[in-house]
């Protein structure tokens, strides 16, 4: 399947946007982003933190290990109850010139 890549060294923003599955009047209230674990991994992809904007969730997501794919889940609950799940994957590589 696909998947995005991002080299070990780098410190990324990731965004995912909720604004057109959003109910009119109901805005996000609670986010979770979680990055999958990989049994013995030296350097784990890293969620270093997490914030919310106009329906937009925005994780910086930092370390992994080159040839590791890894899922992240995005987890929201709005302000009427409603939850939703999103998820992508990111492959890291050692990127090259």
């Amino acid at each position: 399947g696909a998947f995005i890549e991002k080299d070990p060294y780098a410190v990324l923003d990731y965004s995912l946007d909720w604004h057109n599955w959003m109910p009119s009047g109901d805005q996000i209230s609670s986010i979770t982003v979680t990055a999958q674990t990989i049994s013995g991994d030296a350097a784990p992809l890293v969620i270093d933190s997490s914030t919310n904007t106009n329906f937009i969730v925005t994780a910086t997501i930092s370390g992994g290990t080159a040839g590791n794919i890894y899922n992240v889940e995005y987890k929201i609950i709005t302000n009427n109850s409603l939850r939703d799940s999103r998820n992508f994957r990111i492959k890291v590589v050692e990127r090259q010139v």
